[in-house]
């Protein structure tokens, strides 16, 4: 069986998205809830890689990132004044129910 898809939270999407998640029995993990909020977005992207899960923010800088080449577990982007905490948890929902991990490697998504 394929591994479901896990999400990481960068510092700049809203906390209340994880909380969502999680009830609706999908792992989510925030960097505060990692203890790492501050750190840079090489160290959040390589973090998240390593774990296995896909970053979540409204960060260009990672687009940027994963256009030079640098390997990871799936990115999910959004506009931080277009798209609210409604419309982040049922696209997260949709990604987490028609993809396994290892599709969404080295793929980007745009909520």
């Amino acid at each position: 069986m394929a591994d479901k898809i896990r999400f990481y939270l960068d510092e700049n999407v809203p906390i209340a998205i994880s909380v969502q998640l999680k009830r609706r029995h999908i792992d989510a993990v925030t960097v505060r809830d990692l203890g790492v909020l501050g750190d840079s977005d090489v160290n959040h992207l390589r973090r998240a890689t390593e774990m296995g899960y896909v970053l979540c923010t409204h960060d260009v800088d990672y687009i940027e990132l994963a256009a030079t080449g640098t390997a990871h577990t799936g990115i999910v982007f959004g506009q931080q004044h277009r798209h609210n905490i409604g419309d982040w948890v049922r696209f997260l929902e949709l990604l987490h129910t028609l993809y396994e991990s290892d599709e969404m490697r080295n793929r980007i998504e745009y909520v």
